[in-house]
């Protein structure tokens, strides 16, 4: 704009000006939306809280508390206000606060010493997460009252960190502005000395070289491809965080899964139980109170080692953990008491689940004293067992011979894909009530288990396919045992008839080394009873080896893993606060077929991207040109388009159809390529050749083509004056209006050679972009109008060519098209 008003041409200024603004607020515009977008994506999953009013229990939104209320705390839930504890007590992960890793108790039993409120034993904060236990507050503070409101009220600004996709892009936008701004600052001298033009014709042509060579509108243009891709995997139930996690999922080469709720329906349901005294199918006993004594204590295990709560209105279903749910309605049908009520009346102490352990354990009072009630792994159970309660009921030594006989029939009933759940007690008579958890999990005399089945999801096993069509790994880590994890990979094609089934304690044993060379390579694996721990060494190893990690989780146990994995993946449905905070991505579905679409959607993102960028890149080419033919003869051959009309070409014609192609279609055989490394390039050798080179090679010779072909025919011989007033001047006009309408066909041609990459655009459909033909036909007529119309025209020194000349545009559209077309076909066939 400076030169321009150098030259004393103040409406190009004016022009230049204009064009940064539009340009400014249009990517405002877009970055603003696509922030509030996501945003908004929260509303899909609406953070809740359990509360106790009219003494009833409810569940409503966070949003809809207010100090009073009762809230009900469990493990996993992400505190939704400032609370004072009433009863129980939580182990608390206050890092948010604090930034102090170590989990901290929180008790209702201990009375507030008047300390600091963040350090108070009996406060809970809201954003705070809860690790393990349970426990009833009463909210005191919501919204910005809190203590984390108070913090982010001190935050003015939040700074997103750019991704790799918008740094490299605006990378290469600024590498392309500069070497434009020196290349044209640097003629200006030259040209004046050695091509012996004047000093005004020097400027313009740097005018020109400076507006031809900036991509503009690329940076808006990628954000709302990126914020048309978040919105389009959240319809198809994955809601991404992030605008630069649509980049990352394309490269995704792992899937790192769980086994429960993403495999499989999570909607566990007891089947059977087995006592030394036989099996026992569910459905057979429900109700006959009359069954073995085995049985009986079975069922009491069952209803009192439990957190969860029957619906007393639907059968089978509930609040709490989907497992624990599956077992109460279980000990219902064979006759126990499962009032949730009497439950808490008759505990004395709980030892919630530990997922390292595997173990949950209660102490209750009974008719005959104090007994410790302990579920979990069967190989825990037993590992902690001394007795065996036979058929008749007497206790026998838990020897070699019993252990294998409870050994032998987990695997019989693991091998099928049944989840099992062994349940223990011991009459402690005299004995004190244990205060600690080892002193409670021994000696125990194990009953039998519970088998519960979880069904494999039918459309994991397309999904599978895909990921292998696609060239990704999927590795199971799972807390379940090893046979039942393997047979349900089986069952959804997850590896083939020599699937590696490893147990967590195999992978302890092994070195850094020798655990680096176990995952190396491309099979997939199954890892079971798998610890926290555990799951982030995987992800730390394969990311070590140059693979995108995405793992999936849901409980609290996993957050870590899913913050250390290039894309976290979260159930939506069934995960918890805390695993859906830390995660990158989550699935309103809990679906393993969500993932490989997200999948899919970031590869047709990250094409698109590369399409939409050579479309742009492919026009500097055929403007840049005309202004080298006009320096190189000196002035002799006048200007073949000026740079207004460049500004009309970028702005007015270019945008629509290059927005359309940020919406294209996923190009056949994007899921049957390899992943793209971490070190590729999203601008790289081939695209510049092809972008500059061929589609913009073909473009410039007959886009200059044109312009001489109607000078020519209008009288024009070399150095002739073609300024106002002359003879030529109108012909010369025509001529500009020539390379003008003619670039705009090339672009035409351009948009659907940029469709596809690899393949050939009958492959893909010539009007199966509807946005494309669309902004096409805006682009035509724009075009169209701005000749046309006399005042417009007289601005940007239009006239209409001839009708014959004219009808020769849409050939440059094919010519453009199908030299590409012929080149993509060659590639094919040098591949194939």
């Amino acid at each position: 704009a400076g030169l321009s008003v150098i030259t004393r041409t103040p409406a190009l200024s004016v022009a230049i000006v204009l064009v940064i603004v539009l340009n400014a607020v249009f990517a405002f515009v877009q970055e603003q939306q696509s922030e509030q977008a996501v945003e908004a994506l929260s509303q899909y999953l609406p953070q809740r809280a359990t509360v106790r009013r009219d003494g009833q229990r409810h569940e409503v939104a966070a949003s809809e508390l207010v100090p009073g209320d009762v809230i009900l705390l469990t493990e996993g839930d992400r505190v939704c206000a400032d609370a004072r504890l009433l009863e129980g007590a939580l182990e608390m992960d206050i890092s948010t606060l604090t930034g102090e890793a170590l989990p901290v108790l929180r008790s209702a039993s201990v009375v507030d010493p008047g300390v600091p409120l963040l350090v108070s034993p009996n406060v809970v904060f809201s954003g705070t997460a809860c690790t393990g236990g349970e426990a009833v507050a009463l909210v005191v503070r919501t919204g910005m009252q809190t203590e984390l409101g108070r913090i982010a009220a001190l935050t003015q600004r939040v700074v997103r960190e750019p991704s790799p996709l918008e740094l490299e892009v605006r990378r290469v936008a600024w590498l392309i502005a500069s070497v434009g701004v020196v290349v044209a600052l640097a003629f200006i001298p030259l040209g004046a000395l050695l091509a012996g033009l004047s000093l005004a014709n020097s400027v313009n042509f740097a005018i020109g070289l400076i507006v031809a060579n900036v991509p503009e509108g690329l940076l808006p243009t990628i954000t709302l491809a990126l914020a048309v891709a978040v919105r389009e995997l959240a319809r198809s139930g994955a809601l991404v965080k992030r605008l630069s996690a649509v980049e990352t999922l394309g490269s995704t080469s792992v899937i790192c899964t769980d086994k429960t709720g993403t495999l499989t329906e999570n909607r566990m349901k007891a089947v059977l139980v087995w006592t030394p005294g036989g099996e026992f199918p569910l459905e057979d006993v429900a109700g006959d109170a009359s069954g073995p004594a085995q049985r009986e204590q079975l069922a009491e295990v069952f209803a009192s080692c439990n957190t969860a709560e029957l619906d007393p209105t639907r059968p089978g279903r509930g609040t709490g953990d989907s497992t624990d749910i599956a077992l109460l309605d279980a000990a219902r049908l064979l006759g126990a008491d499962v009032d949730p009520v009497r439950r808490a009346d008759g505990r004395v102490r709980m030892f919630h689940f530990d997922p390292q352990l595997r173990l949950m354990t209660t102490v209750d009072t009974r008719a005959r004293g104090a007994v410790v009630h302990t579920k979990g792994a069967p190989e825990e159970v037993l590992a902690r067992s001394t007795w065996l309660e036979g058929a008749d009921g007497t206790l026998r030594r838990l020897d070699e011979p019993a252990r294998h006989e409870v050994a032998a029939a987990v695997e019989q009933y693991a091998v099928r894909g049944l989840r099992l759940l062994a349940a223990a007690y011991r009459d402690l008579g005299s004995e004190p009530v244990p205060d600690d958890r080892e002193d409670a999990e021994r000696d125990l005399t194990i009953v039998g288990f519970a088998a519960l089945l979880d069904p494999a999801r039918p459309e994991v096993l397309d999904a599978v396919r895909a990921c292998h069509t696609a060239g990704i790994r999927v590795i199971v880590v799972t807390g379940d045992h090893p046979l039942t994890a393997r047979e349900i990979a089986r069952q959804v094609g997850i590896g083939g008839p020599d699937l590696v089934a490893v147990h967590a304690d195999e992978l302890d044993a092994l070195t850094e080394a020798e655990f680096d060379t176990l995952l190396a390579g491309t099979q997939d694996m199954v890892f079971a009873r798998c610890s926290p721990e555990m799951k982030m060494r995987v992800a730390d190893a394969l990311q070590a080896a140059g693979d995108v990690v995405a793992m999936t989780g849901d409980g609290v146990n996993d957050a870590p893993a899913l913050r250390r994995a290039d894309i976290g993946v979260a159930m939506g449905e069934n995960g918890t606060d805390v695993a859906r905070e830390a995660a990158t991505m989550v699935l309103t579905d809990d679906n393993f077929r969500t993932i490989v679409t997200a999948v899919e959607g970031g590869r047709r993102v990250y094409d698109n991207v590369r399409k939409f960028i050579l479309y742009i890149f492919a026009h500097a080419t055929p403007e840049v040109v005309p202004f080298l033919v006009f320096a190189l003869s000196g002035g002799r051959v006048p200007l073949p388009i000026t740079v207004l009309q460049i500004l009309a070409i970028d702005i007015g014609t270019e945008t629509l159809p290059a927005l359309a192609l940020g919406r294209e279609p996923a190009e056949p055989g994007a899921m049957s390529r390899p992943p793209r490394s971490r070190s590729e390039r999203l601008i790289g050798r081939h695209l510049l050749v092809r972008a500059w080179a061929l589609l913009g090679g073909v473009s410039a010779a007959l886009v200059v083509g044109g312009f001489f072909w109607v000078l020519h025919g209008g009288g024009w011989t070399p150095g002739a004056d073609v300024g106002a007033g002359t003879a030529l001047h109108h012909t010369y006009l025509q001529a500009t209006t020539m390379t003008f309408l003619g670039i705009v066909a090339c672009q035409v041609g351009t948009a659907f050679a940029a469709r596809t990459e690899r393949a050939s655009l009958r492959s893909v459909g010539l009007t199966s972009n509807s946005l494309l033909l669309g902004g096409i036909a805006f682009e035509i007529a724009f075009a169209a109008a701005i000749v046309t119309v006399p005042p417009v025209a007289h601005v940007l020194g239009m006239a209409a060519p001839p009708p014959g000349q004219l009808a020769g545009l849409p050939l440059f559209a094919v010519l453009v098209w199908g030299v590409d077309e012929v080149a993509r076909a060659v590639r094919r066939r040098a591949r194939g």
